[in-house]
């Protein structure tokens, strides 16, 4: 059953009363002398009725309603406002898809041929989303004419039974220049045959901007008694060979959805992290078990299982799932703690039902910054050497890491200049996992311009921008030889000053040994 408008200046009777100024009756024939609308869906899933009324309708003014031969009378009075809420509005949204199921020879998808692969639609109806005034031009999905740029195969999902988790970012994907890729492939291929009509079921994936990825269990039609074999049988579509609409659609239902909001997640040494995975079941199915898995380099291990009955769950030290969340609101997320090297990998969460299993992978990268020094921090030339400055680069995780050296000299202290003079040693692995290198700049009296500054600029995944540690230049003592004649100088007069000084002491002395 499909909503009608639901926004500032609506009313809504849907089981609750709010007061605007638009009438909106879901599934009930309403009569105003304001004037009357009817709208039937031929799908048969329900019908609504939207009635408007002048904006001059307010607050204060009676109003009745006849529905379904009851009475509805709106009190007269003043009546204060309600604190405003965030209005809602369900919504068709349509992605563009591509079906992938079984060709002519039988293969599995994964093995599919071209031909296997067919354009397809996904329509999910009335979804309900919040309005931020962007939604005026939103119309109800119309199955389009057959033409060349027609999708070949449409699925119409209702969604009463199930929300569907992000559906803004769904909606408003192409505003916001995100991609959606959208898959659809038979979870159980039961076709129709002669005489008989089974239940098919689908399963569509979608990635949002590689980030979201949403799951969805759709149910397609059955057929409930010999009437109905006899009127599908007469209507079945041309690639599924299972029962459409009149309009050639797949009526199906939104029986199961699982979602994550990350599919790829970077954490720190020694922090924790949550892996989200979250799921909703129609009231037809029931959770069955839910399973955590890590895979990496070739190897797996089971982190967390739960099975639906069971005493308890069972889960790897570090880990957590909240058994609570899990069976009260469908949250089957992971908490790891004190994360380390070996916790990297890819993360696999199942949740399952008795008839169904949908999967989501996580990818968790475990990052570390490195740390820099320069040794030595200052430099000088005392005489014609070469000196060796040391960049130190330790506990970075993962490996790859980029050391470059510039320098800058007062004359250009705008520009660095890129060195090309330099060594870089092997990696070297620690005890924690994380590695570390070292890197050599050597300089030479004979072409370094003193005062200068070289720097190590180190890049590297878990910096947002690269770390740059310096070293200085000190300018060399002046040595030349106008210095060397100064001292000269300076030595002859303190020579001739002593000898002064000593005749002076010894003149007295010899007087008096003559008298």
């Amino acid at each position: 059953m499909a909503e009608g408008l639901l926004r500032c200046g609506t009313l809504v009777l849907c089981g609750t009363l709010v007061l605007c100024g638009t009438l909106v009756l879901c599934g009930t024939r309403l009569a105003l002398a304001a004037g009357e609308r009817q709208s039937d869906r031929d799908s048969g899933r329900g019908s609504w009725a939207h009635a408007s009324l002048p904006h001059s309708v307010k607050t204060g003014v009676s109003l009745e309603v006849h529905a379904s031969n009851h009475l509805l009378s709106l009190p007269t009075g003043t009546v204060e406002s309600p604190t405003p809420v965030p209005p809602f509005r369900r919504v068709d949204i349509i992605l563009l898809c591509s079906y992938v199921g079984e060709d002519a020879r039988g293969l599995h998808p994964a093995f599919r041929s071209s031909s296997s692969e067919h354009s397809a639609a996904l329509v999910l109806r009335g979804i309900s989303v919040r309005d931020d005034g962007n939604l005026d031009d939103v119309t109800e999905y119309k199955v389009p004419l057959e033409d060349s740029g027609s999708p070949s195969i449409v699925f119409e999902a209702s969604v009463q039974s199930v929300s569907i988790p992000h559906a803004e970012s769904l909606l408003h994907a192409d505003c916001d220049g995100e991609e959606v890729n959208c898959e659809i492939s038979p979870y159980s291929s039961q076709q129709a045959t002669e005489g008989t009509c089974h239940t098919s079921w689908f399963m569509a994936t979608m990635q949002l901007s590689g980030t979201i990825s949403i799951a969805l269990v759709l149910r397609g039609p059955h057929c409930d008694s010999p009437q109905d074999e006899e009127e599908h049988h007469a209507a079945l579509h041309p690639v599924l060979r299972i029962p459409v609409s009149k309009e050639g659609t797949l009526l199906t239902t939104v029986e199961f959805q699982s979602s994550s909001q990350s599919t790829s997640l970077h954490v720190g040494l020694g922090s924790s992290v949550t892996l989200d995975c979250r799921f909703a079941l129609a009231p037809s199915s029931s959770l069955s078990s839910l399973g955590w898995r890590k895979q990496h380099r070739g190897s797996g291990q089971s982190l967390f299982w739960y099975q639906v009955g069971s005493p308890g769950p069972t889960a790897q030290p570090k880990v957590h799932v909240d058994v609570v969340e899990l069976l009260g609101s469908g949250d089957a997320s992971l908490s790891l703690r004190e994360a380390s090297v070996g916790d990297e990998g890819m993360y696999i969460c199942s949740v399952s039902t008795l008839l169904h299993q949908a999967q989501h992978i996580i990818q968790l990268q475990v990052v570390e910054p490195p740390r820099v020094h320069v040794i030595p921090a200052v430099v000088s030339f005392d005489r014609e050497v070469t000196a060796t400055l040391t960049c130190i680069i330790a506990g970075y995780y993962p490996l790859d890491v980029s050391v470059r050296w510039t320098q800058r000299t007062p004359e250009n202290a705008h520009m660095e200049v890129p060195l090309s003079n330099t060594g870089l040693s092997s990696h070297r692995q620690n005890q924690d996992g994380t590695y570390s290198i070292t890197s050599y700049l050597s300089i030479s009296s004979d072409t370094a311009q003193a005062p200068a500054t070289y720097s190590c600029h180190v890049s590297h995944v878990a910096l947002a921008k690269p770390i740059s540690v310096s070293s200085h230049l000190k300018a060399p003592e002046n040595t030349g030889p106008e210095n060397l004649l100064g001292c000269f100088i300076a030595t002859v007069i303190l020579i001739v000053v002593f000898f002064v000084v000593l005749r002076r002491r010894a003149g007295p002395a010899a007087v008096s040994a003559l008298d």
